[in-house]
């Protein structure tokens, strides 16, 4: 009686620590975990299972609670998110030490492409293809948000998107599963640095668990429906390289997939993710989206949505309190297993564990890290550099009489007029899932204005005018941007869409640039002087009057805080850019989706000059306006002597191949080499060509270096019709190109057994 009376003492007044810590200082995070759960009562256990929003700031429909405070002393919330700042966050970690056990929050916030630095949107950055960067982006990020107090960030997101009318194409990494693997990867690793533990690390989620970007009509939320093959051999990949790099978190996706939601899919979650793959963190819900099977018609209750969701594999609830309502009930009715709720509730607390906050709950509350961590210099820096290396060129032609492209502009430009209703702005730079950081203005983000103000010199005049608004047909600015042109040697156009019309629910059915921009180019065209043009977007929009006219286009997409000096950089040549496009621009939304990997079909169309009866529409293209890998730079190359080590390979070998790759411009320029191959037979249809591998090669005018990929099984294998992993003996060519169209080097060999 005497132990079992102090072993409640210590529980009670000295708190969990004395337990796990005064005679275990040794034991395993598995074990710490095991012991903590063998003390908690079902109601605790289930508490650590339910996440709740801040009180402000929500991304989703916002539930309120009359004692939120209460609830969390009494140890029925594990995790909060939408809570930022040392100050607040520390607030409520005073109030979770005050429940019986201790046990500390999770707070997780969307940091999505940056926390007060902002980086490029991740579509616009996953066209650096530079692994490093993205990684780097995601490392300051982490830095800033961990010092914040954020423990838990809902990314990255690696949807493979192929329908630019989703407005979530602009959180991922686009269209193509062997890129976006390599992304998601480098996400991963950059958000959780050195290990969960650090200071400076912050647990990953990868989302939207699974297909969310194949929703049917590009609408948000809606309904996937496609073959098993399709969801392993292009859906799942990013996933998969994700985990392997060794995520803390998982989130659910809103659809359903094959008429089982996402959230109660016991495929997806036990059978695959914690089960082929050996998955060892938790898995979260979107928002709400356990009490949302209700709608989908798979549940007809909380009751049953909480029982689909626990048995499926869901850890942690987002928002919806089902499993707060519910669960305590389900296991007295023995609809679920105790030992259901102790392995959710022990992955929860071994990441508490893995984050050191049961030695320290307030270690991500230190004000004066936050000071310091969210006005280093280095991170604009580092921002500056990233978002040049987003920037996309489109386009760069002569004007009549010029032996040289417009781009890059000389600094000693006499005149410049800047126009359009972006030219100004500030926060539009963010792009769509910024973080609100309590205390921080938008004062901080550079203008396109003021970085090209910055970039020139006292002898240029740099007029302005706003011209027209992003919407609306209100021509009324167009004299005063056609005067000001005229005064000037060249004109830069900056137009696009608002921040926030790509992003969650922000699906579009008209992905035009929107209102009378466009209008407002032809107007200037017409005035003879030489425009260049910036689109700002989240997506990839339809600008074909801009695309067939305009002489020089730079896609600038979103590019963060540091818009206007990265801007700036590539328009003045002080960076060359190098950016290649993640995923196919369409001429028009009727082509959707429209993706380089696609099928020859039994009768293919092969070019735009003959319809009779090929797989193409009688009254638009068959290829996009811009090709996935595509993107221009100011100098040139050149690729030659492909040479590869045979022309056969056995499964157990390797094919090494070779070819030169020659910067024939007079600027040092950055180069992604890419690796296509094209399987010519199979025993299940097989893509007109694959990505399956890339490079950025940096080179000085008129360097010549030798590039080298090496082939393996892996690289040639796909899933067949039984779901099989398999490299299938026969015939492939091999394509190395500047995109995917783009094709300079051609060779073939063959796989044999």
């Amino acid at each position: 009686m005497r132990i079992k009376y102090l072993s409640h003492f210590v529980i009670t007044v000295f708190g969990i620590f004395a337990v796990l810590f005064s005679t275990a200082q040794n034991r395993s995070i598995s074990q710490k975990a095991d012991s903590v759960c063998k003390l908690m009562t079902l109601e605790e256990k289930i508490g650590q299972m339910n996440q709740y929003n801040d009180d402000w700031n929500a991304t989703g429909p916002l539930t309120l609670d009359n004692d939120k405070a209460g609830q969390i002393q009494l140890g029925q919330v594990g995790s909060m998110l939408n809570c930022v700042g040392t100050a607040r966050t520390r607030k409520w970690q005073e109030i979770a030490m005050r429940s019986r056990l201790k046990i500390p929050l999770l707070f997780g916030q969307d940091v999505v492409h940056g926390f007060k630095t902002t980086f490029p949107i991740p579509l616009a950055e996953a066209c650096s293809w530079d692994m490093d960067a993205i990684r780097l982006s995601a490392r300051i990020a982490a830095t800033e948000a961990s010092a914040a107090g954020i423990h838990w960030t809902f990314a990255p997101m690696v949807d493979i998107a192929r329908d630019p009318r989703w407005g979530r194409v602009m959180e991922g990494a686009g269209e193509d599963p062997f890129l976006g693997s390599a992304i998601a990867a480098a996400r991963v690793k950059g958000f959780q640095g050195e290990g969960l533990g650090k200071l400076n690390a912050v647990m990953a989620c990868v989302k939207h668990f699974a297909a969310y970007g194949a929703a049917i009509g590009g609408r948000d939320y809606n309904s996937v429906d496609m073959s098993n093959r399709l969801l392993w051999e292009v859906y799942l990949p990013p996933f998969k390289a994700a985990a392997a790099a060794g995520a803390a978190t998982f989130m659910n996706s809103f659809n359903d997939l094959n008429g089982v939601p996402a959230t109660g899919n016991r495929y997806l979650q036990r059978d695959i993710l914690k089960g082929k793959w050996g998955f060892k963190g938790f898995v979260v819900s979107d928002w709400g989206s356990i009490g949302e099977m209700i709608n989908h018609g798979n549940v007809k209750n909380e009751y049953e949505a909480a029982l689909s969701a626990i048995t499926a594999g869901c850890d942690m609830d987002m928002e919806s309190r089902n499993y707060k309502h519910t669960l305590v009930q389900l296991v007295k009715d023995k609809k679920v297993p105790m030992a259901l709720i102790d392995e959710a509730v022990k992955r929860i607390l071994q990441k508490k564990f893995e984050m050191g906050l049961f030695d320290d709950p307030y270690r991500f509350c230190d004000a004066a890290r936050e000071t310091k961590e969210l006005n280093d210099p280095a991170h604009a820096t580092i921002a500056r550099q990233i978002a040049a290396k987003s920037i996309v060129l489109l386009k760069n032609e002569n004007m009549p009489g010029q032996t040289n492209p417009i781009l890059p502009l000389s600094k000693q430009t006499h005149s410049i007029a800047f126009i359009g209703p972006l030219v100004k702005a500030l926060k539009q730079n963010k792009g769509f899932w910024d973080v609100e950081v309590p205390g921080v203005d938008s004062n901080f983000i550079v203008s396109q204005w003021e970085g090209v103000k910055n970039k020139l010199g006292a002898d240029t005049k740099l007029l302005y005018a706003k011209g027209c608004d992003i919407e609306g047909d209100n021509k009324d600015g167009f004299a005063e941007a056609v005067a000001v042109a005229q005064q000037a040697d060249v004109v830069i156009l900056s137009i696009g869409e608002r921040r926030d019309m790509s992003g969650e629910a922000k699906s579009r059915s008209n992905i035009n640039i929107p209102g009378v921009q466009e209008d407002l180019l032809k107007v200037l065209l017409a005035t003879g002087k030489p425009v260049v043009v910036l689109i700002n977007a989240g997506r990839p929009l339809v600008f074909n009057y801009t695309a067939d006219h305009a002489p020089a286009i730079m896609y600038t997409w979103w590019l963060g805080s540091e818009a206007g000096n990265a801007i700036a950089d590539v328009l003045f040549g002080d960076v060359n850019p190098s950016a290649k496009l993640p995923i196919s621009f369409p001429r028009n939304e009727g082509q959707i989706p429209i993706y380089y990997s696609h099928f020859n079909t039994g009768r293919p169309a092969t070019s735009d000059t003959n319809r009779n009866y090929n797989s193409s529409y009688n009254d638009l293209s068959i290829f996009p306006k811009y090709e996935f890998g595509f993107g221009l730079s100011y100098t040139k190359f050149e690729y030659s002597h492909l040479q590869l080590s045979s022309k056969k390979m056995k499964a157990s070998d390797q094919l090494e191949l070779s070819f030169e790759l020659t910067n024939t411009g007079k600027m040092v320029g950055d180069e992604v080499v890419q690796l296509y191959l094209r399987d010519r037979v199979g025993s299940i249809c097989r893509p007109v060509s694959e990505l399956k591998g890339f490079d950025k090669i940096k080179l000085n005018p008129g360097e010549t270096r030798t590039i080298r990929f090496t082939l393996t099984k892996e690289l040639l294998s796909f899933y067949n019709d039984q779901l099989n992993w398999v490299a299938e003996p026969g015939e492939f060519e091999l394509m190395i190109g500047a995109s995917s169209r783009d094709i300079r080097l051609k060779d073939q060999f063959e796989l044999i057994k």
